[in-house]
Formats: C-alpha cells, sequence, structure tokens
C-alpha cells in the first residue's frame, strides 16, 4: 500500500486534471454516439476507475474516444432503427452488445492476444484513424450548422409513403407471428390498417429520416438541405468554441484549452439568454445498473452484431494499447498489455451495465495526467471520481451546454484525429504495384480502401477487408522474396564456398538446391516448378536446408509433390542441416522416412559430399 500511495499530490493533481480534461469530451462522446451525453458521462466515470485499478499502465487515463465512439454510433443507430426508432426499447440489446465487447476484451487479455495486436499493419491503422476523423466531421456539421433532419417537416414527409408500407408490413408479419392472417378474419387486418395515426405515420417517417441522414454518406446526402436551414446562432456557437480552442492554446498549453470554450460559450449563451438548442438534460443522481439488460435480454437481437461486439473489442484493445506505448515513452516504464486488456473489459462491462459508451485508453488525457504529476493507478481511479463528483454537484448546469458547443469540440477531435503523418508520407512511398498502367504504393493502396470503406460503408468490414489486402500482399512479397533467392542451378552456375572442392566429375549427376527463407503457401508455386528445371543428366540432388527456417502445411505438400515426381523419376534427394521445424512437418506426415531416409539427412555439407563420393559414379 505504501507503494501505491508514495506518489499521491502528484497523482491527485494528474487525476483532478485529466478529469477536468475529459468532462467536455465526455460530454461530447455521449452526444455524438446517439446515448446521450450522460452516456458519455458513465462511460468515463466507470471506464476510467476501473481500467486503472485492474489494467496494467500506471498513468493511463481511459475513457469514450473518437474510434470507439465513431463505432458504437453506428451500432446505436442500427439497433434503434431496428427497434422502429424507439431509443428505450432499444437500449438493452445496445447495451448487451457493449457488455459483450467488454468481455471479449478480458477473454483477449485471459488467453493473452495482447502482444500480438502490435502486428495490425500500419495503413490500415492509418486509414482506419483518418476515416474516424473524416467520419466525425461529416457528421457534426448538421448540428454545428443547427440542423437536425427529424425536425425538418419538409424532409420527413418525403418518407411518409415509405413509412406506411412499413407500418402495413409490421401488422401483417406481427399477424403471421399470432397466426391470425387468415382470409375469414381478414377484416381484423383492415381495422388494424384504418387505426394507424397520423403520429404513427409521422414518427415512423421520423425515424427513417434519420436512418438517412446517418453516418458520413448520410450527412452529405442532406448537407444541401443544412446549408439551406443554418441556424446562424448555432453555428456563431460551433465556430466559437473553434477559434478558442485552437486560439487557447497558443496563449497557454496548461489551461485545457476545449474546457475554457465549454465554459466561455456555455457562458455567453446563458448569461445572454439567448434561444440556443441545449443538450439532453443530465441525470443529477447516482448512477443505477440498467437491470433490463438482464430482464429483457434477446439472443436474436444480440446475435447479428456479436461479430461488431469483437471488433469494438479489438479497437478498444488497439487504441488502448497505443496509448500505453505512449505512456511508456513517457515514463520510461513498461506496460503489462494482456493485464491493461483484462482492465480495460472490465471497465466497459461496467459502463455498460451502468448505461455507459464504450471506451479504451486516451492518449491526450493520459498526456495531461502524466505532465501534471500522475505516476500511479490512483491517478486515473481519481479521474473517474472527479467526473463522478462533477456530474453529481453540477449536473444540472451541465445540463444547459449548448449543443453546437460539444458540434464545435467533436469538429476539433475529428480534425487532431486523423493520422496526418501517414497522409504526409503518401506521396514518398515507393510505388511497388501495377494495377493495370498505373503504378501504385501497396501501403497507400490499403490506407485508402480502409480510408474509403470505413467512411462510406462499413468501419467493421473495412478493418476486416484491409487486414485481408496486407495480408495477402505481405504473402505475395515473401513469395517473390523467397522465389528470388531460392533457385535451381548446377554447380558449374553457383557455389558456395564449401562447395568449392566438389568431384568435379559429378557435378553434371549431382544438383544443388539452395532453399533460402520459409517455405510457405505465398512461394508454392515457385517451387512446384523445381522437379521441371532440373536436367535429365541428375541422378541426385542435394537439398540445402539450412535456411528454411520454417514449412507450413502448404509448403509441407508442395515438398511432399516435388519429392513424388522425383522419386518417379529416379532420382534420390539428399537433406543437410535439415532444421527442427520443418523436420517435425515432415515427420508428421511420413515424408521422413517413406521419401527421405534417414541415411540421406545430413548435419553438414561435407558429410554429405563423403557420402556422394562413395555412392554415385560419373556417367558423362
Amino acid at each position: 500500500m505504501k507503494n501505491i500511495f508514495s506518489n499521491i499530490k502528484g497523482d491527485l493533481f494528474g487525476g483532478i486534471t485529466a478529469g477536468i480534461v475529459a468532462l467536455p469530451l465526455a460530454l461530447a462522446f455521449g452526444v455524438s454516439s446517439g446515448l446521450g451525453p450522460s452516456a458519455g458521462l458513465y462511460g468515463a466515470i466507470f471506464i476510467s476507475f476501473f481500467a486503472a485499478l485492474f489494467g496494467g499502465t500506471n498513468t493511463q487515463i481511459s475513457g469514450p474516444t473518437a474510434p470507439m465512439t465513431a463505432v458504437s454510433m453506428v451500432v446505436i443507430a442500427g439497433i434503434i432503427a431496428a427497434n422502429d426508432g424507439d431509443i428505450t426499447k432499444a437500449m438493452p440489446a445496445i447495451l448487451t452488445v457493449f457488455i459483450l465487447a467488454g468481455l471479449f476484451q478480458i477473454i483477449l487479455g485471459v488467453v493473452g492476444l495482447g502482444k500480438y495486436i502490435r502486428y495490425i499493419p500500419y495503413p490500415v491503422v492509418s486509414g482506419f484513424m483518418t476515416a474516424i476523423g473524416v467520419i466525425i466531421l461529416l457528421t457534426q456539421i448538421l448540428p454545428s450548422v443547427g440542423y437536425y433532419p427529424k425536425e425538418d417537416v419538409e424532409f420527413v414527409n418525403t418518407f411518409k409513403p415509405e413509412a406506411q408500407e412499413i407500418i402495413l408490413e409490421n401488422i401483417l408479419k406481427e399477424q403471421v407471428g399470432e397466426g391470425t392472417l387468415v382470409l375469414d378474419n381478414f377484416k381484423e387486418t383492415i381495422n388494424n390498417a384504418q387505426n394507424i395515426s397520423l403520429e404513427d405515420v409521422t414518427r415512423e417517417s421520423k425515424t427513417l429520416a434519420a436512418k438517412e441522414a446517418s453516418g458520413a454518406l448520410g450527412a452529405l446526402k442532406v448537407l444541401p438541405r443544412a446549408l439551406k436551414n443554418i441556424n446562424l446562432l448555432e453555428l456563431l456557437l460551433a465556430l466559437g468554441t473553434i477559434v478558442i480552442i485552437y486560439g487557447f492554446k497558443r496563449i497557454t498549453l496548461k489551461i485545457p484549452s476545449t474546457l475554457v470554450a465549454l465554459i466561455v460559450m456555455s457562458g455567453i449563451a446563458v448569461g445572454f439568454n439567448l434561444d440556443y438548442r441545449t443538450i439532453q438534460e443530465i441525470p443529477s443522481g447516482i448512477p443505477i445498473p440498467k437491470w433490463e439488460i438482464f430482464t429483457d435480454f434477446s439472443l436474436t437481437n444480440v446475435t447479428p452484431y456479436i461479430f461488431t461486439a469483437l471488433t469494438l473489442s479489438l479497437l478498444g484493445a488497439i487504441d488502448s494499447l497505443l496509448t500505453s506505448v505512449v505512456a511508456d515513452n513517457m515514463t520510461k516504464t513498461k506496460h503489462k498489455p494482456n493485464k491493461e486488456l483484462v482492465g480495460q473489459g472490465i471497465g466497459n462491462t461496467i459502463a455498460a451495465i451502468f448505461g455507459g459508451i464504450p471506451g479504451a485508453g486516451a492518449t491526450i488525457r493520459t498526456v495531461v495526467n502524466i505532465n501534471a504529476g500522475g505516476k500511479t493507478k490512483i491517478s486515473g481511479m481519481i479521474a473517474g471520481i472527479m467526473l463522478l463528483v462533477i456530474m453529481l454537484g453540477l449536473g444540472p448546469i451541465a445540463s444547459k451546454i449548448p449543443a453546437g458547443v460539444l458540434a464545435g469540440i467533436l469538429i476539433t477531435v475529428g480534425i487532431g484525429v486523423m493520422d496526418y503523418k501517414g497522409l504526409k508520407a503518401i506521396p514518398h512511398l515507393p510505388k511497388d504495384i501495377k494495377i493495370g498502367p498505373i503504378k501504385l504504393s501497396s501501403e497507400v493502396l490499403i490506407m485508402m480502401v480502409v480510408l474509403l470503406l470505413s467512411t462510406f460503408w462499413n468501419l467493421v468490414y473495412a478493418v476486416g477487408i484491409g487486414l485481408v489486402i496486407a495480408s495477402l500482399m505481405f504473402m505475395k512479397k515473401i513469395g517473390d522474396l523467397t522465389a528470388k533467392r531460392s533457385d535451381v542451378k548446377s554447380l558449374k552456375e553457383e557455389v558456395w564456398s564449401d562447395e568449392i572442392n566438389f568431384p568435379e566429375n559429378l557435378k553434371e549427376e549431382v544438383f544443388i538446391k539452395h532453399l533460402k527463407g520459409p517455405l510457405f503457401f505465398g512461394s508454392t508455386s515457385e517451387f512446384q516448378a523445381l522437379s521441371q528445371q532440373i536436367p535429365e543428366t541428375a541422378k541426385t540432388v542435394i537439398m540445402r536446408l539450412g535456411k528454411m527456417q520454417y514449412l507450413d502445411q502448404s509448403g509441407l505438400y508442395a515438398m511432399e509433390d516435388m519429392l513424388l515426381d522425383l522419386k518417379k523419376r529416379n532420382i534420390e534427394v539428399l537433406f543437410v542441416d535439415l532444421l527442427e521445424q520443418p523436420r517435425y512437418m515432415m515427420e508428421r506426415i511420413d515424408i521422413i522416412p517413406d521419401f527421405i531416409p534417414l541415411k540421406h539427412i545430413f548435419k553438414n555439407f561435407d558429410t554429405c559430399v563423403l557420402w556422394v563420393k562413395e555412392n554415385i559414379k560419373d556417367e558423362f
């Protein structure tokens, strides 16, 4: 205990400072997610406290982040739309998905996958982070100009025919489910249809309008309408917030400019009694668990989102561990990646039970904590407690914050989260692939594919596709490199230093194959051409395998096919310096000893030469 409290003064100041910095972002991310500012606050409170308590990075401050909120926003919008636009009905399914994401993170940590997160290719991460920035920017244009699609009567009315169709379809589905949709009782169907009220149609039309305008693509679709219906006051509040955030940084970095902008612009709006749009009301009481998650649980509602929950957990893992690396560099310490994932998973699970949105390690808040003196887990826990105190004491006041101010804050977050390092490198990366007449950089291609698919289609699938493309390109490069280095030549064309004294009279009968690098599915096609390259004069092939460190199943069967072909041609094969892993693989399917008897496996080239001299006759 003495160790934990050894830096209590620094941790106290670091935690309080980080908590203050987190406040405007938590509110903004909550509003952006679609669940409201309280969901952002609950997420920040519980994730910060429990991720610090159970995590593996002493100085990490966790909470809602831009990437996690962007993915959560898609999940929330989809589940709400599936529940007829009723957020109350959708809430149990939404929070269950978030709980699953937290549990998946715990599992990732327990099974020790934390150390493998770093193998995700940089172009995939870069394209994804830039896409997050673009999505936030596009989706915040609408609230920053005071345009809300559900409140645009003319726009909503365009969806009334479709709304009526959906309501009728739902009536028919309900009756099919109950077994009452029969010809004898069709009057009931007609009566139900006639009882559809104008309010029902309007409500469904608003849901369809909100769905049409959701996401980056939706925002672009309704942008012309938004620009025709600008609310000047909301726009000025958003612009004022942006100007203060960037301007105040030039004066000092000791006070968070985001907090200054929040206080100043909210003060102006309230002080001058302006007719502005406020954020949703923030509850002032102690957070209460959402027991309906368990009482209203339905597996069918959650099943379609299991893959999304897994993606959320992986994204949170990447986000958190990247921040842990930043913290390590600043504090000269070493984090525990698997323990950090368990801590983040516990934090996200508990936050979801209380209605909070998921989060991860937050780089800016962690840096603020370290710079303010935070050194132990206590600082992250204090940040969470600080936010709880603010919510309990200032909830009613915080409820008066203008929505335009939070939109302005999120616009600066969107600008800041983009990967400018990756974007600046685009013109300088080598153009290593050719698509038709156009030469491109494979890394730029991956980055742009992930960026465009994430922004305009699906964040989850975009990352998966990016990983697949990156993996295929990597395998092709390694395969090409292996094939280039590993060729079949007679001793007259290529001689290693220990082959110089090989008997001159046997050089027509004996060929040497130098295998350099792994034999895996990316290089098997070139390897399979080996037997065709060996001329008819060859009676023996010596395969030097000291540089073939790895053999996968595809390579194993390619090796078997080649040996079978050589055996049919009565060509003997000798192995030299066969390493442990390839030998183990060959023994599993009896290549050794069926094709290569133990007496044909040599520890070094010299002993192999002695065998050749004794057993191979000069025939040419």
